[in-house]
């Protein structure tokens, strides 16, 4: 009986999924869940796979992972999507047919993604791509896979240029995007600090340069930006940028990172003893990233969200939040609840299944894109209440709704 994610299986021959297993090369077991088995293969890795289609008894789903490298903590998701998975496998499957998913360790580079997206087309013989990690990796496969007509489902990152229906009809993103979040945060800056004067660290990328777009677009000219200081995921320390800020005598400091450099800047605001009021980018707005920081260096920092957070006390009664705790106990036990990612991932999870639902025994590709496409007013569990997920043929952006959050005691 297959896993929902299985590669490289060290089960017996009789239950391998792979043909040529000598010449597979694992690169690193990383997490097994109750009824689960992932192992992250490498680029040389060759796998056999028969088509996907819709008499086949399962749905091969494809994606790719920074489970190493510069984001490893976005590494959450895809064991949460895995385990997600193993739940609706255990639970009978989507119209009587079995999720497999197949999850490749890209590392966060563009260049690597491309490899493992063609390798997870052309040899995995995936149905869709889903869920993926990263701006630019996902970027970088958007013209091959929408050449080929595989949908590019879900984008897990925030760039505006998942919404481009268009051009790239076959890509969609899921969460609001960085650049509706950057115009979030400036609306809370005229309406409550119009006479501060900021500072923003962003990634350099189409991540950080997205939601610094947003910011400026919603400031206009009313509030000025004092200093930019950009950073690589490859660089060793961002002491520079962070002593850079301090000293252009800003009181608001806005911080556009993902987790790891977003723990740095918190931390080392403080050991400069700099204490502005401090805005997060929600991609790292998690109890996991903020915990390493010094919780009483991120007392009071501000960010913005649309996923009911884990260590919520109000949500301790909401149904939804009670079957994602008993869905983690279950399936997910070895990840943390307080990572407000496996919440995110959960949501997004729910997202996918709710489309293949609805597209019955049709599983072609035009019609998983065209389910995708007329969801409308759809309400997903952990979500906070009232936002809704709303697409169309011309619009490719799910979710476009965000609460401003702070943080504070610890949670």
């Amino acid at each position: 009986m297959g896993s929902a994610l299985e590669i490289g299986s060290l089960e017996p021959a009789s239950r391998r999924q792979i043909v040529n297993a000598p010449q597979c090369r694992p690169a690193t077991t990383i997490w097994r869940s109750v009824a689960a088995r992932i192992i992250f293969a490498s680029v040389a890795g060759v796998l056999a796979a028969h088509p996907a289609s819709a008499a086949d008894d399962e749905i091969r789903i494809g994606n790719t992972m920074p489970y190493s490298g510069p984001a490893s903590a976005y590494g959450v998701i895809g064991k949460t999507l895995a385990a997600y998975f193993d739940k609706v496998n255990a639970e009978g499957g989507i119209n009587g047919r079995r999720i497999r998913f197949i999850s490749y360790d890209d590392a966060y580079n563009p260049a690597k993604t491309v490899e493992l997206v063609r390798k997870l087309v052309e040899q995995d013989r995936v149905l869709l791509m889903f869920g993926s990690v990263g701006g630019a990796t996902s970027a970088a496969v958007r013209p091959y896979l929408n050449s080929s007509k595989v949908p590019q489902l879900f984008n897990a990152s925030g760039p505006a240029m998942w919404d481009q229906p268009q051009e790239f009809p076959w890509t969609m993103g899921w969460q609001p995007n960085y650049q509706t979040e950057g115009r979030i945060y400036a609306q809370y800056l005229l309406e409550n600090h119009p006479h501060g004067k900021i500072a923003v660290l962003y990634q350099d990328d189409a991540f950080g340069n997205d939601a610094l777009k947003g910011l400026k677009d919603g400031l206009g000219t009313k509030i000025p930006i004092a200093a930019l200081a950009p950073y690589k995921v490859t660089d060793p320390s961002i002491d520079p940028q962070i002593a850079k800020l301090k000293a252009s005598g800003a009181d608001i400091f806005v911080n556009f990172t993902t987790p790891k450099f977003a723990t740095i800047a918190i931390r080392r605001a403080a050991e400069l003893g700099w204490k502005p009021v401090q805005l997060l980018e929600a991609a790292s707005n998690s109890v996991a990233v903020l915990r390493p920081a010094g919780l009483e260096n991120a007392e009071g920092v501000l960010s913005a969200g649309y996923y009911l957070e884990p260590d919520d006390p109000l949500t301790a009664n909401d149904p939804a939040f009670r079957e994602w705790s008993a869905f983690m106990d279950r399936y997910a036990s070895s990840l943390s609840k307080s990572d407000g990612l496996t919440s995110y991932s959960y949501a997004l999870a729910r997202t996918m299944v709710e489309v293949l639902r609805r597209a019955g025994d049709d599983l072609s590709r035009e019609n998983l894109m065209r389910q995708a496409a007329t969801l409308k007013g759809l309400q997903i569990p952990m979500l906070i209440p009232g936002i809704a997920i709303d697409t169309s043929p011309s619009d490719h952006a799910p979710i476009e709704q965000m609460q401003m959050q702070r943080f504070t005691n610890g949670k």
